[in-house]
Order: structure tokens, then C-alpha cells, then sequence
């Protein structure tokens, strides 16, 4: 009896640990070249894509009315607070990573192609953002 208690609890335990190996949830944001935290974006599923919003800002320096001046398509002019810089990214057929979609700079307004990895269990998120052979990495730290 004891035997399969102990069982159910690891089957449970590692049913949460994939679970949080996704990237749906809240995320901080950490600037890729100076280190600094600069906001929370919550990434959520629908219909078997991710899209991702910026729910808080965490940089002091940046405006709570901040808008993307710099935006090229529809989210020029409009509030970063609040705004969708995460579309459309869908999961490989391992589950292992997400892409597809694309990811919003809205300090500099390019529209970058992008892939999710989770790491460390789901703790952290490797965030590319690339163009042909360019890219840019970040890793999001998971808050929720």
C-alpha cells in the first residue's frame, strides 16, 4: 500500500513538473544587454497558440504611459502597457519548444521570428528572437 502511494505521489509530483514546462504563465522580463528587470508579460494558450501581453512594468525608468512610437504595424502609437508582443507561436511536436510566431522589441519596434524554450524545469524561459541569421536571446525568469 505504502509502495503505491509513494508512486501516485511521484506520478503527481512529475504531472506538475511537465506542467510548469511550458511557457504559458507569468513571466519578469530581463533585458538581454544590461541585466535589468523591465517588465511582467503573461503568456496564455488559445487554440493551441501562445500569445504574450505586458501586465506590469518593472523598470523604474519606463513610463506607465509609455507607447511604441517606433511600432512599423497596427500597435504604433498605441499603449505598451497592455499590449500583445507575444503572437502566434505554437508548439513543436515534442513539446520541447515553441515557434512560429514573432515577438515585438517595443523599445526599438522590430517584430523579430521567435522561439520559447523552456529550461530548468520551467523556471526559465530562453526567449529568440531572430532574423535570418541574427538573433537575440533572453531568458524570462517564470513569476507565476
Amino acid at each position: 500500500m505504502k509502495k503505491t502511494l509513494i508512486a501516485l505521489s511521484l506520478c503527481a509530483a512529475a504531472g506538475v513538473a511537465l506542467a510548469q514546462a511550458t511557457p504559458v504563465g507569468l513571466w519578469k522580463t530581463i533585458d538581454d544587454e544590461t541585466k535589468v528587470e523591465k517588465s511582467l508579460v503573461r503568456i496564455t494558450e488559445a487554440g493551441g497558440t501562445l500569445s504574450g501581453k505586458v501586465e506590469k512594468f518593472l523598470d523604474p525608468k519606463t513610463k506607465a504611459d509609455a507607447v511604441c512610437e517606433k511600432c512599423t504595424d497596427e500597435r504604433k502609437d498605441k499603449a505598451v502597457l497592455g499590449m500583445t508582443i507575444v503572437r502566434n507561436a505554437r508548439a513543436d511536436a515534442n513539446k520541447e519548444h515553441w515557434e512560429g510566431g514573432d515577438i515585438l522589441d517595443p523599445n526599438n519596434g522590430k517584430v523579430y521570428k521567435l522561439r520559447l524554450k523552456p529550461l530548468d524545469g520551467g523556471k526559465k524561459l530562453e526567449v529568440r528572437g531572430y532574423m535570418g541569421p541574427f538573433y537575440r536571446n533572453q531568458q524570462w525568469i517564470r513569476v507565476e
